[in-house]
């Protein structure tokens, strides 16, 4: 898990380690996916496209007897080097009898489909596969995070939004970057842009970090009956069936799961590296986010949730979570005070028998997967960890 230390960084000081989140589908000729017949046209095929949209060709495309059905309106893009060449068929023995090939329908990817984003707290991590667990809320680019469409790629993404606005730190499009909204605007009048974009959404990029220690809310909330229409479909019945006695559902994300959650003002989560050092810990993925927490039906409060799931399965589902979470809450309960914990509660789901709780860290009750955290003085706390770690003199 090494995205882990990665993320607890992140959220430790917001302000100077950004989010990126790559978008994964293309439109990509050489990629078979992207053909009804599930593989790259050969020599001898009748290729078929539709209108409006946009192709990438990273190798020169061979072209049997017949002339590919171009879209009306659609754009390729070459690389150098790319082209099209025509052959007899001869040289393809795989190809004797050529059938038609239609591109597919690019139509249904959605931005506000958390599958199909990627997220790393480094270009490097993002580049490695080293990728960060999220709510599904946040899987989706937040309000401060860096949006990667990959060079020489192309795409076509529905921007559809119940916001209209779509707010980020930045977007890269074909190798450019754009930190502002005039250079953004400028190049989304473009036919191009027109090709991969499409819907009501708009951008506005800022540019900026988040300025709390404590982190930032991701700002997707009011998106939240989109981004699980769009990863669920639309009749949301799609989540899986857990084993888990009382699964709980954290706060942005979709479905219910088994695992370990936590809230609280401010996170203090920087102290739970240590734990996820420990070889029996290695399967556990962590998730931390600032969210709002109902109160009542019309006030909320921000809190910090951290959310653990693990990779067990069966009977054992969760319970290594479980055990993470009463290890960080014993800790809390001996160092609550001198971090200026407040107070917190756990819940817990997992494949036992055993019953959801709630608890504090007063009578120090372990509930399990999900763990509410009220924090007060942050950094004085982050500071007597780091002297306790020897970090820090």
């Amino acid at each position: 898990m090494g995205q882990l230390p990665h993320l607890l960084l992140w959220h430790f000081d917001t302000a100077s380690i950004a989010v990126y989140k790559q978008w994964i589908p293309n439109t990509n000729f050489e990629n078979a996916s992207n053909w009804d017949k599930d593989r790259i046209p050969c020599a001898n095929d009748v290729v078929l496209f539709k209108s409006n949209q946009v192709f990438d060709f990273q190798n020169s495309i061979h072209l049997g007897q017949s002339l590919p059905y171009l879209p009306l309106n659609g754009e390729f893009i070459m690389t150098p080097g790319a082209g099209f060449a025509a052959f007899d068929g001869s040289w393809d023995p795989g190809c004797d009898t050529g059938s038609a090939v239609s591109f597919t329908d690019a139509e249904k990817y959605k931005w506000h489909d958390p599958a199909l984003w990627h997220a790393a707290t480094s270009l490097e991590d993002l580049d490695q596969g080293k990728y960060i667990f999220a709510v599904d809320e946040e899987r989706v680019p937040c309000q401060y995070d860096d949006v990667i469409f990959q060079p020489e790629t192309s795409f076509r993404v529905n921007i559809d939004s119940s916001e209209r606005m779509i707010h980020l730190r930045s977007i890269s499009i074909m190798g450019q970057k754009f930190t502002s909204d005039a250079a953004l605007a400028e190049y989304m009048q473009r036919s191009s842009a027109k090709l991969q974009f499409h819907g009501n959404g708009t951008f506005q990029v800022t540019n900026a970090r988040c300025p709390d220690k404590s982190g930032c809310e991701c700002g997707n909330d009011g998106e939240h009956r989109q981004i699980c229409a769009a990863l669920l479909g639309d009749s949301g019945t799609r989540c899986p069936a857990l084993v888990c006695k009382d699964p709980f559902q954290p706060v942005g994300h979709c479905c219910e799961i088994c695992g370990e959650c936590r809230m609280g003002i401010n996170s203090l989560c920087f102290m739970c590296l240590a734990f996820f050092e420990k070889p029996k810990y290695a399967g556990v993925q962590m998730a931390i986010s600032k969210v709002r927490k109902p109160q009542t039906s019309r006030n909320s409060i921000p809190v910090i949730q951290i959310v653990l799931m693990d990779d067990k399965t069966g009977s054992q589902t969760g319970t290594n979570a479980e055990q993470l979470a009463e290890d960080i809450m014993r800790d809390i309960a001996e160092h609550g005070d001198s971090f200026g914990i407040v107070t917190g509660t756990v819940q817990v789901a997992t494949g036992s028998n055993s019953s959801g709780q709630e608890g504090t860290i007063a009578d120090g009750t372990i509930a399990g997967t999900v763990i509410g955290l009220l924090l007060g003085l942050l950094l004085l706390g982050i500071m007597l960890l780091l002297h306790r770690k020897r970090m820090i003199r």
